[in-house]
């Protein structure tokens, strides 16, 4: 689809957003860009917007996923089977959204986003062993959940890190910390692979992507400087991010039930 430049200029404007919301907060910001697409951008085409918004969502995450391996946080076995292990449940998932009605596809898109904007609102224990190792009793934990998790985070076209980092936690133990830097290989292996698979539909709007990449970078940026001027009120501030998720949330629902027109 072609889009005018007024729109690819909101798309880069929009990734700039989620960038720095990821920056920020670590996660939860990538749901956004979905209906960023659909209701400021103007892509009309709901599988179109998750599929475009995938591929961003994956970029994004390997720039994150660089600098959190060079920090030394990433537990990489125990990444690398989930990750691994969730690859075929991205690809089916990816499949059956594609095949269900763009509205009842977003209907349960803004049900994800909803869930999203709760797990933002439990609060996390950080605590958790720092020299976890991978063991065959972990590998059977692991690979099952990373199967669940990338089955929706393939049908939903999301990063799924608000799954990935309780799963990993509770199957390994490992510190949150550790957590959300190894959650960023699956980010990348789902989102490359839904991705993959919407592209091989023609489903995916690479200006649009271009745009968001671009604009994802701008925020990241700015994001450090943001994130260290909230340390002393981040759990705040993420409370009123989560409200907003759930807020986005409730108008995706009203818009694809159609009352809202």
């Amino acid at each position: 689809m072609d889009l005018p430049i007024l729109s690819l200029g909101l798309a880069v404007l929009g990734g700039a957003v989620i960038g720095l919301l990821l920056s920020v907060f670590g996660g939860g910001g990538s749901v956004l860009a979905t209906p960023l697409l659909l209701y400021v951008v103007g892509v009309r085409d709901p599988h179109v917007a998750i599929g475009t918004s995938a591929a961003a969502v994956a970029v994004n995450a390997l720039v994150g996923l660089g600098a959190q391996a060079r920090a030394g946080r990433v537990k990489w076995r125990c990444a690398g089977v989930f990750a691994v292990s969730g690859l075929l449940g991205s690809l089916v998932g990816a499949h059956l959204a594609k095949q269900m009605d763009g509205g009842d596809l977003i209907l349960w898109f803004a049900v994800a986003m909803a869930a999203v904007g709760g797990s933002m609102l439990v609060p996390r224990k950080a605590v958790g062993d720092p020299f976890v190792t991978l063991t065959p009793a972990l590998t059977a934990k692991l690979a099952p959940l990373g199967l669940l998790v990338g089955l929706a985070a393939g049908f939903f076209g999301i990063g799924g890190g608000f799954l990935i980092v309780p799963g990993l936690m509770a199957a390994t133990g490992m510190t949150m910390a550790h957590a959300a830097a190894s959650s960023l290989v699956s980010v990348v292996l789902f989102g490359a692979a839904t991705s993959a698979s919407y592209a091989a539909s023609g489903q995916i709007d690479w200006a649009v992507f271009l745009a968001l990449v671009a604009g994802g970078g701008l925020g990241a940026l700015a994001g450090g400087p943001l994130a260290n001027a909230l340390a002393d009120r981040a759990a705040i501030a993420r409370r009123f991010f989560a409200l907003f998720v759930i807020a986005t949330a409730a108008y995706v629902a009203l818009r694809a039930l159609h009352i809202l027109g």
